[in-house]
């Protein structure tokens, strides 16, 4: 199937997203992030996207609200 078809990255990339994502930083700066999407063939939006749902995926498995805010809240 072509990349083009398919919704999200394809398992390679994953695997290079969850690597980064678990080793690397949840929050990669601009920098990272582009060498990030470089290493895995996707853009930085697809990219950004990508680490944005996964740490809400990883912010409601640790009990945490999926979106982060200020401590004061």
């Amino acid at each position: 199937m072509p990349a083009e078809s398919r919704s999200g990255p394809m398992e390679d990339q994953v695997e290079i997203l969850e690597y980064n994502f678990n080793k690397v930083n949840r929050h990669p700066d601009p920098t990272t992030l582009g060498l990030i999407a470089a290493g895995a063939g996707l853009s930085e939006e697809e990219t950004q996207k990508w680490f944005k749902e996964r740490l809400a995926q990883w912010r409601r498995s640790a009990g945490l609200p999926s979106e982060c805010r200020s401590v004061t809240d």
